[in-house]
C-alpha cells in the first residue's frame, strides 16, 4: 500500500478555492445593503432553484428540517395523523412528523436502493393516514410510480424528502416535483451546500406555495396580520446569495461523483472484493425502458464485513468515513413509544450494521481515490 495519505471524508475547502470569487462579491453584496432576511436575494435564488427543479414554485426556508415541518403543517396534519416513511433515515423525517403529534408509521426498505419499499407500503395504511414521505436518500430516488399509485388510490399527500438529492431524477423526472411536494436541504455538506443552515419547499401546486410562504413568517400575510400559527422558518439573505452562486456549479459537481462512483465500481471490481463478497458497492437502479436514473451520489455508501474493523482501519491510515445511520429510527429510544422492537424490520436493521460511507466528493484526485480502495483492500 502506498504511504499514509489523508483523504477527508468531505474537503469543503477545496470546493471553495475553485469558487472563492463567485461567492466573495455576492457575500459583500449582502453586506453593503444589510438586507440579511428574505428580500431580493432570496426571490433571485427561488426562481433559480425553482428553473433547476422544473418546479412551479420554490420557497426558501431555514432548514431542510424546517421545510419537513412546514411541509406537513401546510397540509394541516394533525394530532393522530399517521404518516408513512422509512425507518433508514436521519432523524428529522420522522422527527418533524411527531412534532406535530402526528405519528410515524415505519416502513422497511429495498435492499439494493436503501429506500423504502414501495411493495410494503400499502399494508401500512389505516383509515388515519394522511401522507407518505419516501426519502431520496444517499443521492438516488425511491421508486415513485408505485408510492404514487398507492397515494391516489388512498387520497394520500406525498412529500419528498429529498434533502440529500437535489437535481436527482427519476424516469426522466426530477426529485421533489413528482408528489405534491418536496423539499431540499443545504446543509454544508449536500451537494448544493449553504454556509450554514438552509432549506427549501419546492412544489407545482401555488395554493400550497402560498400556504408555506405564510407559514415560514409566523402565519403572516400583512404585516403584523396572521392567518395561522406558522413559524419563524425564514431562509437568511446570505445563504441565498451564496447558494445562487454555487447553483451553477452544481451540475459538474454531482457529475464529478458520479465519475468518481464509477471509479470505485471498477477498482473495487479489479481488487475482488466485490467478487469475495466482503464489499458490496452501492447500485445506480435502472428505470423502464433501460434508462439510468440519475444518481447524483451525496454519500456513496457501500455495504462491508466487519464495519466496525474495516471503520477504525481507515480512521487510522488516514481516510475519513462515516455510518448513515447506526440505528434505525424504530429503534431509537424517543420512538418506544410506537412498539417497534427488533427484527420488525430486517432488512432496515441489517443495512445499519453494515453500512459505511466513502468520500465522493468532486474534487477527489486520482492518486486519493486509489489510496482509499487500497486501505479498504489492506484491511481484507
Amino acid at each position: 500500500m502506498a504511504d499514509k495519505m489523508n483523504v477527508p471524508l468531505l474537503d469543503l475547502k477545496a470546493q471553495y478555492a475553485r469558487i472563492k470569487k463567485d461567492i466573495v462579491p455576492v457575500v459583500n453584496e449582502v453586506m453593503d445593503s444589510q438586507y440579511f432576511i428574505l428580500g431580493p436575494k432570496v426571490e433571485e435564488f427561488e426562481r433559480n432553484a425553482a428553473a433547476y427543479s422544473k418546479a412551479g414554485w420554490a420557497v426558501g426556508v431555514s432548514s431542510g428540517t424546517d421545510a419537513l415541518l412546514v411541509s406537513l403543517m401546510a397540509l394541516d396534519i394533525k394530532p393522530g395523523d399517521e404518516v408513512i416513511t422509512t425507518a433508514f433515515t436521519f432523524f428529522s423525517t420522522a422527527g418533524t412528523i411527531s412534532r406535530l403529534c402526528a405519528r410515524p408509521v415505519f416502513v422497511d426498505i429495498d435492499p439494493v436502493t436503501f429506500n423504502i419499499d414501495p411493495g410494503k407500503i400499502e399494508r401500512a395504511v389505516t383509515r388515519k393516514t394522511r401522507a407518505i414521505i419516501p426519502v431520496h436518500l444517499f443521492g438516488q430516488c425511491a421508486d415513485m410510480d408505485p408510492i404514487l399509485e398507492i397515494a391516489r388510490k388512498h387520497k394520500l399527500a406525498v412529500i419528498e424528502d429529498a434533502a440529500q438529492s437535489i437535481g436527482a431524477e427519476y424516469k426522466g423526472r426530477r426529485a421533489g416535483v413528482l408528489g405534491e411536494m418536496g423539499i431540499f436541504s443545504f446543509f454544508p455538506s449536500k451537494n448544493l451546500g449553504g454556509f450554514g443552515d438552509a432549506g427549501m419547499v419546492v412544489t407545482n401546486d401555488r395554493a400550497l406555495a402560498e400556504k408555506v410562504k405564510v407559514l415560514r413568517m409566523h402565519g403572516e400575510h400583512a404585516r403584523y396580520y396572521h392567518r395561522a400559527v406558522g413559524g419563524n422558518f425564514r431562509i437568511d439573505a446570505l445563504q441565498a446569495a451564496v447558494l445562487n452562486a454555487k447553483l451553477p456549479h452544481l451540475d459538474g459537481w454531482s457529475a464529478g461523483r458520479r465519475e468518481n462512483a464509477a471509479f470505485y465500481d471498477r477498482r473495487f471490481q479489479e481488487t475482488g472484493l466485490t467478487e469475495r463478497g466482503v464489499v458490496k458497492t452501492p447500485a445506480a437502479v435502472y428505470a423502464s425502458g433501460g434508462d439510468r436514473n440519475h444518481h447524483i451520489y451525496n454519500q456513496y455508501t457501500l455495504r462491508v464485513k466487519d464495519r466496525d474493523g474495516l471503520m477504525k482501519h481507515l480512521k487510522d491510515q488516514g481516510v475519513g468515513a462515516a455510518i448513515y445511520y447506526p440505528l434505525a429510527l424504530h429503534l431509537q429510544e424517543c420512538f418506544k413509544d410506537l412498539g417497534y422492537g427488533t427484527g420488525d424490520l430486517p432488512e432496515t436493521e441489517q443495512a445499519a450494521a453494515e453500512v459505511l460511507s466513502i468520500p465522493i466528493y468532486a474534487e477527489l484526485t486520482a492518486q486519493q481515490k486509489d489510496y482509499v480502495v487500497e486501505t479498504i483492500k489492506s484491511y481484507y
